[in-house]
């Protein structure tokens, strides 16, 4: 299991109190309010997890990553948080990533990484889904806009392939509604029981599940059939060929830099993924409860097609966590209840391939006045209704309980 140690980054000030780690586990969840430093934990654990893809594959070696200014520049900067960076003694930005083949520390302007010999990796597709993205299915052709978010633009790229590979109908987890391609417009239509409707005059909450759901079924079928198709890893003298090959790449100054990206793409397609990692923000958007569960449904059966897959998510929704319980909660009843009707009624409670145990689960509240970020507790597997989302809740009762006494 993959982890991070974040201190004076952005609105992160001492991280996780006690061990300082954040687990990053099968189903990792981030709540708090505004500010407190969500997506930018989500934004460092994607920086984090490609640096460490890039290491295994070649792309780039150690010394190339340990240049002055590498992460500023080249990664921090994807996710725009490169100005997160604090450089100011013992206040200074720390950041330590425990991954399954590097170890990676960042401090006082400088990275320390040490391959951990003898692993296997998964080579992960890493997929970061923008809060941003909700735009895109409402405009024509959002190809031909000139997009300043680079996570933006690589879900979109994705966003076209997902739409390209529909055949027929693709049922959508909510209202009995599917979608469909139409090719020669190069939209998507909603097809319901008697109506055909495009998605860009389609509700809010339909523009927003589209493209995320479609992206995140269309990456992990491909990671499936990929993992299911090639079992074997590279041998260690097609590793050297490939390392070899990317060393060539990089030394070749008759490329520009476009032309060595697109060239280290080719090459790097030869490499096998056997994990899907999902980093979604605000799954919600624009989404009534039930709608929200039933993406977290989706979202979790996709989760659960390899072993190597992991869902992130940073989310503002109460009912989110809720099901997430109920997830749990019908996972260790899946293994106990053995009558068909049983299963029957708990699938549809909770689809059975949408469950998930409760050591693959964890949830952390962040805290935008100390900049801390909290572990939230679980009872008996499940986690704690005493979260920051549900005291929200309360208090909205608690206030009106006060106008009734003005009353």
């Amino acid at each position: 299991m993959s982890k991070i140690k974040i201190k004076n980054f952005g609105p992160i000030k001492e991280g996780v109190p006690n061990n300082g780690w954040v687990d990053i586990q099968k189903v990792t969840v981030f709540i708090g309010n505004q500010g407190s430093g969500k997506s930018t934990v989500a934004k460092l654990i994607s920086t984090f997890l490609w640096m460490e893809k890039a290491l295994v594959r070649g792309d780039y070696n150690i010394e190339w990553f340990q240049e002055k200014n590498k992460l500023r520049s080249q990664f921090l900067s994807y996710h725009r948080i490169e100005n997160y960076l604090k450089n100011n003694g013992s206040k200074g930005t720390f950041i330590e990533f425990d991954g399954t083949a590097y170890h990676i520390i960042y401090q006082d302007g400088g990275l320390t990484i040490k391959e951990k010999p003898g692993v296997t990796y998964p080579l992960p597709q890493i997929m970061y889904v923008p809060a941003e993205r909700n735009f895109i299915a409402y405009v024509k052709s959002p190809k031909e806009l000139k997009l300043s978010s680079e996570p933006l633009t690589e879900f979109l790229t994705e966003y076209d392939k997902a739409k390209s590979e529909i055949k027929g109908i693709v049922e959508l987890p909510i209202n009995d509604v599917g979608v469909e391609y139409d090719k020669f417009t190069d939209s998507l239509n909603l097809k319901g029981e008697g109506y055909t409707l495009k998605l860009t005059e389609a509700s809010s909450g339909f523009q927003s599940l589209v493209p995320v759901y479609l992206v995140s079924a269309y990456l992990a079928r491909m990671i499936k059939k990929q993992s299911e198709d090639n079992k074997e890893p590279m041998s260690s003298d097609e590793m050297k060929r490939f390392r070899k090959g990317v060393e060539d790449v990089w030394k070749n100054n008759s490329l520009t830099d476009e032309q060595k990206r697109i060239a280290l793409s080719v090459l790097s397609a030869r490499f096998n993924k056997t994990a899907f990692i999902n980093i979604v923000e605000e799954p919600e958007q624009n989404l009534f409860p039930s709608s929200q569960r039933e993406l977290l449904h989706g979202l979790l059966r996709f989760n659960n097609y390899n072993g190597g897959n992991k869902l992130i998510i940073t989310t503002h929704s109460p009912y989110l966590i809720s099901y997430l319980t109920l997830a749990i909660k019908a996972g260790e009843l899946k293994d106990n209840v053995k009558r068909k009707e049983q299963l029957d009624r708990l699938n549809s409670i909770v689809p059975l391939d949408s469950t998930i145990k409760p050591e693959e689960l964890s949830i952390y509240e962040m805290d935008e006045e100390s900049g801390s970020i909290n572990v939230l507790e679980s009872y008996n597997g499940l986690p704690s209704d005493e979260n920051e989302l549900n005291e929200r809740l309360d208090e909205g009762n608690e206030l009106f309980a006060q106008l009734l006494e003005i009353q």
